[in-house]
């Protein structure tokens, strides 16, 4: 094993091998930092160049790329409040307000320093524990991996926000969000409302930069402010050295989280998904002082960023062991050990060793090479935080609708986009919090699968109480929710002596006025989706309506405390019409509305002249109309969305567009020596 191991270390930095990895984690980093982009695009990308290279060079590649992207995610999770991807929502948490406090390069420090040290502990622990962890997975069977979503789901609904019940009822909105469109057991399609765009499920790409993105980006538009609401003159304590002098005085913790994702990352299926949710509660429920998470503890990064990157490595074993990819990434890469001649099972584990060490040892060095990389860039890139936000908002859509059109190229993908932002911004100023609805949908599918094979195999329920992993899972939820409770409890006691705000951070803003009409609108949707289940097969509704009921009543019990809040308001302004007055100033309303205006005048806009032309007509209209700025700055910035546009989702992705009204006419007016790609 051991001469496999070193044998393996050789191969990587053998050329052409070590060429392939470095090219892998350019690339890699810039698919991270750009939300809507990730590792599985970049997986489907480069996959077709992998055809006859030899196996080191090939996965070199594609693991060099695919590694490093949990760690450049940070970009835009710390920066923007938008998780660059599905690794990197629980860093939101604390990474943004650091930001918002002009400390995005303490951040960053902290947050690379941990993602290297991840990523080579969980590939090293992975080759030494290899052996002897293939029991432990085999044991996980489907009534265990859906406990374990449940034991997700509790951790990110208990800890985002000051209330419990609504974290946990948005969670069971999530979950009810994943059973749009066909059944996983008949293809009965269910709350599809007569659309083909939802009968094949809710888009999750555009569903996340709606709910994170837009809200944010709308924050900095209507404030007129930059990222940081403290001048860079003014900011202490927040620079790169200090960040990576705080991943060393929490190596405890990120030592324990980074074992936490390698070993939860080896769980097919559910690991990646809900790894750096695990990472951060642990971080949370394991600290003395947990009144500054949510508002900038730099312990909220160390803790995701360790597990996410630790998970890589972890994932690869159900992958190369059994055939049983563990994320849709390792999917493809299962696709690529198949085009290389590969078979996964026992061979991976004897003859062929030194090729998995080899793919270890790629993500050691890629994670390693990465985290060097973005520590002399991510100053500069840290100054973005200090940027007018005028100047970032056009950019940031551009990069957010095109990454929502990624999804499927479909124009209810801008729909969605748009939808999901009005309903992020009313979770926000409602005080809902939005990483539970995010982790629910993407994990509501998998845990239906569990629960429907479950339920069969097991003749009922019976799973839930006579397998001891389950039973141990079970645990686990109770005590994560009571400890969560207590908590919050105790902050709320601690601020309200020292006369402070009681929950800062996500889901911390208390709107009766928003947040009472909200919890009436959910309650009818769970009713709703109860009577609309009735008709359908058993295999059918089981799952929605185990979702709906338990989300009614949460909800329910939510709706007395808003009830409460609703009535205090309108007695303290007198009427209905001075309360909502109030309110409506409060959270800038008529400019919020003033910008959702802008989007949907965006995407009629489209439908006519098309998206080559829309967005880059957008971005010269803001910066002119919201930015006050000159027509020459504003037709230079144009014009760079618009090489972009083309240059790089058309010419390189080779995206579909939307079809244009004026693409039925004009191409016959234009000349011969234009090539209609320029518009169209």
């Amino acid at each position: 094993m051991f001469d496999a191991f070193v044998t393996g270390l050789f191969l990587v930095f053998e050329w052409p091998a070590i060429g392939f990895l470095m090219l892998g984690v350019f690339i890699g980093m810039w698919l991270g930092a750009v939300p809507g982009l990730g590792g599985i695009i970049g997986l489907v990308l480069l996959l077709p160049f992998t055809y006859g290279m030899d196996p080191v060079p090939a996965f070199a590649l594609l693991l060099g790329m695919f590694a490093v992207t949990t760690t450049s995610d940070t970009i835009a999770s710390v920066l923007l409040g938008v998780p660059g991807t599905a690794a990197s929502q629980a860093t939101i948490l604390d990474g943004f307000p650091l930001a918002q406090q002009g400390k995005a390069a303490r951040a960053f420090g902290a947050a690379f320093t941990v993602s290297a040290f991840g990523g080579v502990f969980g590939a090293l622990i992975l080759a030494v524990s290899l052996p002897l962890v293939l029991p432990i997975i085999l044991s996980f069977n489907s009534p265990e991996l859906f406990m374990l979503g449940v034991l997700g789901l509790a951790m990110v609904g208990s800890l985002s926000g000051g209330s419990i019940l609504k974290g946990l009822a948005v969670a069971c909105l999530g979950i009810l969000m994943s059973t749009v469109g066909y059944a996983e057991t008949i293809a009965i399609p269910r709350f599809y409302f007569g659309t083909d765009y939802l009968i094949d499920k809710l888009p999750l790409i555009p569903v996340v930069l709606g709910l994170f993105a837009i809200p944010e980006v709308m924050e900095l538009a209507i404030r007129n402010t930059s990222i940081s609401r403290i001048p860079q003159d003014q900011t202490d304590d927040g620079g790169m050295l200090e960040g990576i002098k705080d991943a060393f005085r929490h190596w405890w913790l990120a030592t324990r989280c980074a074992a936490i994702g390698t070993y939860v990352g080896m769980l097919p299926g559910l690991g990646a998904a809900i790894v750096d949710w695990i990472a951060y509660g642990h971080a949370v429920q394991s600290a003395k002082d947990k009144s500054k998470f949510g508002q900038g503890d730099i312990r909220g990064v160390i803790a995701p960023e360790a597990a996410n990157n630790a998970t890589k490595g972890g994932s690869l074993v159900p992958t190369v062991a059994f055939g049983i990819p563990g994320s849709l990434g390792t999917a493809i890469l299962l696709g690529a050990l198949l085009i290389q001649g590969l078979k996964p099972g026992p061979d991976m584990l004897t003859t062929e060793l030194h090729i998995t060490f080899s793919m270890v040892w790629a993500i050691v060095v890629a994670n390693v090479a990465v985290a060097i990389l973005l520590m002399f860039w991510s100053k500069q890139v840290a100054k973005v935080a200090f940027v007018p936000g005028h100047l970032l908002v056009p950019g940031v859509i551009l990069f957010v609708f095109m990454g929502a059109w990624l999804g499927g190229a479909s124009l209810g993908d801008w729909i969605s986009c748009i939808t999901m932002g009005i309903l992020g911004f009313i979770m926000k100023r409602g005080g809902w919090p939005r990483p539970p609805l995010i982790l629910a949908l993407i994990l509501g599918s998998i845990m239906e699968n569990a629960f429907q094979i479950s339920m069969g195999a097991h003749d009922g329920a019976h799973w839930l109480y006579n397998r001891p992993i389950v039973l141990i899972i079970f645990a686990l939820i109770i005590i994560t929710i009571f400890l969560a409770a207590k908590g919050i409890t105790k902050n709320k006691k601690v601020a309200h002596k020292e006369g402070e705000a009681t929950v800062l951070g996500e889901g911390s803003e208390r709107n009766p006025m928003i947040s009472f009409p909200f919890s009436i609108l959910l309650f009818v949707v769970f009713i709703s989706a109860i009577f609309e289940s009735q008709g359908w097969p058993s295999s059918v509704k089981e799952f929605p309506v185990t979702a709906a009921i338990p989300g009614a009543c949460l909800v329910f019990i939510a709706m007395f405390k808003d009830g409460q809040g609703y009535l205090a308001t309108l007695k303290e302004h007198g009427s209905l019409l001075v309360a909502w007055t109030h309110t409506a100033e409060k959270v800038l309303l008529k400019r919020a509305s003033a910008f959702f205006a802008y989007l949907v005048g965006m995407l009629l806009v489209m439908l006519v002249v098309g998206q080559k032309v829309a967005l880059p007509l957008f971005i010269a209209l803001y910066l002119i109309r919201w930015g006050n700025y000159n027509w020459r700055a504003a037709a230079g910035y144009a014009v760079g969305g618009y090489v972009i546009l083309v240059g790089f989702y058309d010419q390189i992705m080779h995206l579909f567009w939307h079809p244009a009204w004026i693409q039925s006419w004009l191409p016959d007016l234009l000349p011969t020596w234009l090539p209609p790609w320029l518009l169209f």
